[in-house]
């Protein structure tokens, strides 16, 4: 197999009680697996069979797009996460949100906003553009923002499987949490 789901940086029960371990158990070994174990079946053969993930995003259609970009956004997503996590971010990330958005509050707010009102499943986006501005923006499905070539550096997943067994239908309450486990050392470096 070319593609294998990556190890979590923490343990399974690390981000309770925010997001318990059987949401995790589910959402990272169950969903994220499936996804690699698709993955893996639709490129045999193909030319994407030896390509890498953001090869994969940026050229594929269909199912290995959807299974190649989930792969990449979950990966993504789980390695943003700790249980040290929450507070504000510092340096060249707090002074780029600063900018683009008038304070952290503001930019917290507009991204939450931004998660919350994305309508069915998907991701919401913190950016870089070509011009080195921050941007949200709101993928559905398994869209990734590398597709228009931004510069992914943080992201919300808002498929229901992110948050249901902990929130059921409130996501603006698995929202709010996300953000206590947001690892800004992770993403400060990403930009």
């Amino acid at each position: 197999m070319k593609f294998s789901l990556p190890q979590l940086p923490y343990a399974l029960d690390a981000l309770e009680p925010r997001i318990s371990k059987r949401t995790l158990e589910f959402h990272y070994g169950k969903h994220h697996q499936a996804y690699v174990n698709n993955l893996n079946k639709l490129i045999l053969g193909t030319k994407f069979e030896n390509a890498d993930l953001e090869t994969i995003i940026k050229e594929a259609e269909g199912g290995i797009y959807n299974n190649g970009a989930q792969v990449w956004n979950h990966t993504f997503y789980f390695s943003s996460l700790s249980p040290n996590g929450g507070g504000v971010p510092t340096g060249p990330l707090a002074e780029a949100i600063n900018e683009s958005f008038g304070s952290f509050d503001a930019f917290k707010e507009k991204f939450s906003e931004a998660a919350a009102t994305l309508f069915g499943s998907g991701w919401a986006w913190l950016v870089k553009n070509d011009d080195g501005k921050l941007e949200i923006v709101k993928e559905s499905n398994a869209g990734n923002p590398l597709r228009q070539g931004k510069v992914p550096i943080l992201t919300c997943d808002v498929w229901e499987h992110a948050y249901y067994l902990d929130y059921q239908n409130k996501r603006p309450d698995y929202i709010q949490v996300f953000w206590d486990c947001v690892d800004w050392n992770i993403v400060g470096g990403r930009f």
